[in-house]
């Protein structure tokens, strides 16, 4: 990847982002534990068709980061990516990432499409298991960083042993190690954010939902409960996967991606 740029963000945080390729502009915005380094396979597929920027949200990589977190700052920092480039963008979210990406719309005109994979909504009952928190907060206060981000993937994202696996062998595992310490303040604002479907009734942007086949029912709902707050959005739901389609079927994550983003605008 090319060296890292930034935009200052509205509470004077520096936002980091990788710029590469060209056409155009695609925001990707990781989730929980990870940085841009998780798009880093799927660059030299995306650059030929979109100039690429690849966020470091808050906390992470090259970004800064603040003396208390509110989920509200991570809605504005990329909103501030958004708005620093001369036109409209293209924005695709991850997970927590998703979640940000998503009211992040609401705070900028220059949305082009949306692109969100399984936000973590809450619907019922509270997202993350209670005692999963208390397990990970345990392997943080003992400094097994490894351990947190393991179990964030096994209880949390409830990922098969061989997808935790295939993640681990990835280049940037290590990074994931290095925002550890960053997951559990988004487990537990992410329990308090409350998704307000009256808010999104005016929203106008084009959204692409995707969804795993075999994820667990508290992100079927999660994606439910966008497209029907959301006016102009659909489902794509991908066989056979779950939470990380992009690592275990990037062809099939591409070709969902591509065919909404480059379909003509009516």
């Amino acid at each position: 990847m090319t060296p890292l740029q930034t935009v200052t963000s509205r509470d004077g945080t520096a936002v980091a982002f990788a710029r590469s390729g060209s056409g155009p502009p695609l925001v990707l915005v990781h989730g929980t534990s990870a940085d841009h380094t998780r798009w880093k396979p799927l660059l030299p597929r995306l650059e030929p068709h979109f100039t690429v920027y690849a966020v470091d949200r808050r906390g992470r990589g090259d970004s800064g980061d603040s003396s208390t977190y509110s989920i509200e700052r991570e809605f504005e920092d990329i909103a501030a990516v958004v708005d620093g480039i001369d036109e409209p963008a293209f924005l695709l979210g991850h997970s927590y990432g998703a979640v940000c990406s998503l009211e992040a719309s609401l705070r900028t005109r220059n949305v082009r499409k949306l692109v969100l994979y399984e936000p973590p909504i809450r619907t019922k009952e509270p997202f993350y298991p209670q005692e999963a928190v208390a397990r990970m907060q345990a392997h943080l206060d003992s400094g097994d960083l490894d351990s947190v981000v393991a179990t964030f993937f096994r209880e949390v994202v409830r990922a098969p042993e061989a997808e935790i696996e295939m993640l681990r062998s990835l280049p940037n595992w290590p990074n994931r190690i290095a925002a550890a310490h960053t997951i559990l303040r988004e487990m537990r604002i992410n329990d308090v954010y409350r998704f307000e479907p009256s808010r999104f009734a005016a929203m106008r942007v084009p959204t692409l939902l995707l969804l795993g086949g075999d994820s667990p029912g508290k992100f079927k709902d999660a994606v439910e409960a966008a497209r029907a707050a959301l006016p102009d959005a659909r489902v794509a739901l991908m066989p056979g996967q779950q939470h990380t389609g992009m690592n275990t079927a990037p062809d099939l994550f591409l070709r969902e991606v591509f065919g909404f983003l480059l379909e003509p605008t009516p």
